[in-house]
């Protein structure tokens, strides 16, 4: 929550000092902005090629049948919520934002950074992503032990620059976004756009959330309500840490009180807290197209245009690091790649998802102790054939 309120405050601090603060102010400010864009980009395929290779080459072997009907349930839900979230979307943010195309083409005369560097990244974002699957999925067939230890350091490093640096500086670089939204004058409609996305992605979380748990509490003979009722100490648990990872203590108390076996439980609610990511896929298409609305040289697309994204996300945050803000750092790949998002449509992205990422992981924490009753269902209906 602490990051929550800087970013408020980025958010504040930057629509202040458009407004009201001299020239050499805000371009103060759009010098950080430009330099620190910089370094995200280039840290980007970095964090994709060594975060999901040791994602994928960490996957727990020799589990079969058990391991399959976990990851598959996860996707299936990321997918399918995906396309929730775009479908209400795409008919809802529209319709509020009507004739409103709040980033302009042009940034306003006094608006220049004052001073601008270029930090190529040393590959490009498919290279990345493709070298990821490769070394990822080679490593698990071939037991590379230590060539895994090499991925798995790379990661350390990366997530080490993501907590000192990146994630901390992020508020600073928000404000550089919405000072020149407000010295363009179109800050309060993209403010008004993100209250209508904000309260949007948290009903779709909580409607994708019942919507597990009733499938739970059919195969369990349960009711869902009692099933949610058990897990909330999770959710908001997941509120206040913003990490999926630092909650699987509390999600394995839940997924305990739901009566799953211990067995299931330890096995299913770490897998799921790096595998299933329904709540971050929700925020993360709602806030895509609300970006696409405000922002004038982006369209909307139809849902089978949209559908590629949908699917890839769902595999890129496979190894979404278990910091604030890890989701959407991996999804930027795939917004610039495959979505056409420019540098300020990534900026608008990282601000509209990072004030609502808590809630995001919320629902992906609280969907994992959905999961883990209805695999260990599944396990109890398979039981007597495999005995």
């Amino acid at each position: 929550m602490n990051l929550i309120v800087k970013l408020i405050a980025g958010i504040v601090l930057g629509i202040l000092v458009g407004l009201f603060a001299p020239d050499l102010l805000i371009r103060l400010l759009l010098t950080f902005k430009g330099l620190f864009g910089q370094l995200l980009f280039f840290t980007i395929p970095l964090l994709i090629l060594f975060f999901i290779t040791s994602g994928i080459a960490g996957l727990p072997r020799n589990s079969g049948r058990l391991l399959g009907r976990t990851l598959g349930t996860a996707y299936l839900s990321t997918l399918l919520a995906g396309i929730l979230a775009f479908l209400v979307a795409a008919l809802v943010v529209p319709l509020l934002s009507a004739d409103t195309s709040v980033v302009p083409a042009g940034n306003g005369e006094a608006l220049e950074p004052l001073v601008e560097l270029v930090i190529p990244p040393v590959m490009g974002i498919m290279t990345a992503l493709t070298l990821a699957f490769i070394f990822g999925l080679g490593i698990a067939a071939a037991g590379a032990d230590s060539l895994k230890t090499v991925f798995d350091q790379g990661r350390d490093v990366i997530e080490k620059l993501l907590v000192v640096v990146i994630i901390p500086l992020l508020p600073i670089y928000i404000a550089g976004v919405f000072a020149e939204l407000a010295a363009a004058g179109t800050v309060f409609d993209t403010l008004r756009t993100f209250g209508v996305v904000l309260a949007l992605s948290i009903g779709l979380h909580w409607v994708w959330i019942v919507t597990l748990f009733v499938i739970a509490g059919l195969k369990a003979g349960r009711s869902p309500f009692e099933l949610i009722r058990n897990v909330l100490p999770a959710y908001f648990t997941a509120l206040g840490t913003m990490s999926s990872a630092a909650t699987i203590p509390v999600t394995l108390q839940c997924a305990r009180r739901n009566k799953v076996s211990d067995d299931i439980a330890s096995f299913a609610v770490p897998l799921c807290a790096t595998t299933h990511l329904a709540g971050s896929t929700i925020t993360i298409v709602a806030c895509a197209v609300a970006v696409m609305v405000l922002h004038d040289s982006l369209a909307v697309p139809g849902l089978m245009a949209m559908l590629p994204f949908i699917f890839m996300l769902g595999i890129v945050m496979l190894a979404a690091p278990g910091v604030p803000g890890g989701a959407v750092m991996s999804a930027v790949a795939l917004l610039a790649s495959m979505l056409g998002f420019g540098e300020s449509a990534i900026a608008l992205m990282i601000a509209l998802y990072m004030a609502q990422d808590s809630f995001g992981t919320a629902c992906n924490v609280t969907g994992d102790g959905a999961i883990a009753v209805m695999i260990d269902e599944a396990g109890k209906a398979g039981a007597p054939d495999s005995g």
